[in-house]
């Protein structure tokens, strides 16, 4: 999920952007909560993007203070509804205190085995693409003979324990992708809604799985008809 449209919905209310984010929170909350209840087994969350760094220093330091916030309330009811938490992203990046508070939620969900509940953070698809070139590049200087290819590629993508997503949601109906996922989303469905993330709920999730349960994907082949 591509969650956009924190900063219109505040400003639509003349409110502060961080009452956006705030709100954009509760909407998290629906969305896990949602399919966890619905068997869904993977949900990625583009939290926070590398791009995001270039946002005035208070803001950015809020979103951090928000993050934290979720981690050590949420912990609780992740546990209690069996969903396991990951990370994806260049991670040694973000502040220290942030580090820690995700290295405990880490920790403290790791035996669940519900949904897989993944965070993008300080994430771009570019720069993911270029560590696992370098990891490969690393390994070839000890082995010459290893094989460069898309399986040996994905082997080194952050996202290397998931499989590839099936949908990708993006809300406030800007169409495109965000350097989220380049590599992993080649044949996702694509599902775009005008609303707003913070007015996102459970029905819009419903009418996404609907819409997506409905196409027919072909993956380069023919259809059926």
């Amino acid at each position: 999920m591509i969650m956009d449209g924190n900063g219109r919905w505040a400003k639509r209310r003349r409110l502060p952007r961080i009452a956006g984010h705030r709100a954009g929170i509760r909407a998290v909350r629906q969305a896990v909560e949602a399919c966890a209840r619905l068997g869904v087994p993977y949900l990625t969350l583009y939290a926070f993007s590398a791009e995001n760094w270039k946002r005035p220093h208070t803001e950015i330091k809020l979103l951090m203070d928000l993050l934290r916030e979720y981690l050590k309330k949420e912990i609780a009811e992740l546990n209690k509804q069996n969903i396991r938490l990951g990370v994806i992203g260049r991670i040694s990046e973000l502040p220290k205190p942030v580090q820690r508070d995700l290295e405990i939620a880490l920790e403290n969900t790791r035996q669940n085995t519900g949904l897989r509940l993944t965070l993008a953070l300080n994430y771009g698809a570019r720069a993911e693409m270029v560590d696992a070139v370098r990891a490969l590049a690393e390994k070839l200087r000890g082995n010459g003979s290893l094989a460069i290819d898309e399986a040996s590629l994905s082997q080194h993508l952050y996202t290397r324990e998931l499989p590839d997503p099936d949908l990708l949601i993006r809300t406030s109906g800007e169409m495109r992708v965000s350097n989220f996922l380049l590599w992993q989303i080649a044949y996702a469905e694509i599902w775009v809604t005008e609303t707003l993330w913070p007015d996102f709920t459970q029905n819009d999730l419903f009418q996404a799985i609907i819409d997506y349960q409905r196409r027919e994907r072909r993956y380069g082949g023919l259809g059926l008809g």
